[in-house]
């Protein structure tokens, strides 16, 4: 599958095949993650892959009940660590940079995802605590996604979406 097409084939996946995945297919949307762009080649990210029933409950409590995260065999927590963007960025390297350059890991996990047949769903909605203790992420680590992994149990349709015409705008706003 070419890029354009996964991008214009991914969709939200809550419903997964009970099939689980190898080491080499996570390790394959990691090594998609890290290729992202990061602000000043920083890479701030670093990632919890969660196969242990206890842990992905956690999860499921920690997202306000989504409890479909816990049906795909693998949840991947992707994290940030500010402080590698800090100290040449200051401010906007901990409050923005850091976070673009995770949801960049995150768009390459859900692309190459999609291309190798496999569903995913972004999750952001989440209490960060509750989800850092569950996988014991240390200090200065943050969660900024939960993202259920698996062969998709459902083919949902596509949701729709604005128009080139409504949201290009050319020169000026």
């Amino acid at each position: 599958m070419e890029i354009p097409e996964a991008i214009l084939k991914r969709k939200s996946i809550r419903a997964y095949a009970p099939k689980g995945l190898t080491d080499e297919e996570i390790e394959t949307l990691i090594k998609a993650a890290i290729s992202a762009p990061s602000a000043g080649n920083m890479q701030p990210w670093g990632f919890v892959a969660v196969r242990d029933r206890d842990v992905k409950e956690k999860l499921v409590e920690a997202s306000h009940g989504q409890s479909f995260i816990a049906t795909a065999p693998v949840i991947i927590i992707v994290c940030t660590e500010a402080a590698r963007t800090t100290p040449r960025y200051k401010e906007r390297g901990e409050t923005l940079y850091c976070l673009q350059d995770t949801a960049a890991a995150v768009e390459n996990i859900m692309i190459t995802a999609t291309a190798n047949g496999l569903g995913t769903c972004w999750i952001g909605a989440f209490d960060e605590g509750m989800a850092g203790e569950a996988v014991g992420l240390p200090e200065g680590i943050r969660p900024v996604a939960l993202i259920p992994v698996g062969y998709p149990a459902q083919d949902p349709t596509p949701r729709p979406r604005r128009p080139v015409s409504e949201v290009l705008h050319h020169e000026h706003w």
